[in-house]
């Protein structure tokens, strides 16, 4: 499959699948099954993480867990030491396509790979809006990883509840020396266009969301098609109920609609 192929197949699945969520929301059952039909008819799920992992290959560049191994890099030799000793730090990793990503490559990190709709062994078929919440200190993790997940979330208040939900997976203390200023984290990648070209969305309000949640923004890249972040959890404590609601920031017939709601 051509890069302009897979990329066309992603961009129908994610456009079907909003249709069917919003037919649903509205309780046009009629037209939710007719969508399901088309998507079915597509391939369904697993032609879109087949186009996923092609979107991955290294030929393309694809891996972004190359980014997150990049700017953890500094604090190489301490995970390296942890790792040998036994004591590695563990990475969650939502929506996982791959057991041989840069991270699992590195050997660094006890990785938890967890997927709607599992494509390979070594990762688990488990939804994370319904993971059971961890009820000892070995079931938290150091870093958890939302590379191109949060956008396929069909309603903008589960993406909310998904990044509310990290914030119960990640140990609750800081790290020691240079490691804390990364760890724990999570790593949250997104198509470019969700925070330069939406109607409901901006870099401004995504940080203010994420500190509302306890996270400080530590590291950030934007390419052409993508937009990679890394925060740093901060807070530990409960802030109290805080909302942020779905209100246009931009205008223009050529936005799109990706929104973030916490409720």
């Amino acid at each position: 499959m051509s890069s302009k192929a897979t990329r066309i197949l992603i961009r129908t699945h994610h456009t079907l699948e909003k249709q069917r969520a919003k037919a649903l929301k509205e309780g046009d059952e009629a037209t939710a099954t007719a969508i399901a039909q088309q998507i079915a008819n597509r391939g369904g799920l697993k032609a879109y993480q087949r186009a996923s992992l092609l979107g991955q290959n290294i030929d393309r560049g694809g891996d972004s867990s190359k980014m997150l191994m990049d700017w953890v890099s500094p604090v190489l030799p301490v995970l390296n030491e942890k790792a040998l000793g036994g004591r590695p730090m563990r990475l969650l990793e939502v929506g996982a396509l791959s057991t041989t990503n840069a991270c699992s490559k590195s050997r660094l990190f006890e990785v938890e790979r967890i997927d709607l709709n599992s494509q390979a062994e070594g990762i688990k078929q488990q939804d994370f809006l319904e993971r059971p919440l961890p009820t000892t200190e070995a079931e938290l993790f150091d870093i958890i990883s939302l590379s191109l997940v949060l956008n396929f979330v069909p309603e903008a208040g589960q993406r909310g509840e998904m990044l509310r939900r990290t914030t119960k997976f990640l140990r609750g203390q800081k790290h020691s020396g240079d490691i804390g200023n990364l760890i724990p984290s999570l790593f949250l990648v997104l198509p470019s266009s969700c925070v330069t070209n939406s109607r409901y969305m901006d870099e401004t309000k995504l940080e203010a969301i994420m500190e509302s949640l306890g996270y400080a923004m530590v590291k950030k890249k934007l390419s052409k098609k993508l937009v990679y972040y890394l925060f740093r959890r901060e807070s530990f404590g409960d802030k109290g109920p805080i909302y942020f609601k779905k209100v246009e920031i931009r205008t223009g017939k050529s936005r799109n609609n990706f929104a973030i709601v916490l409720n």
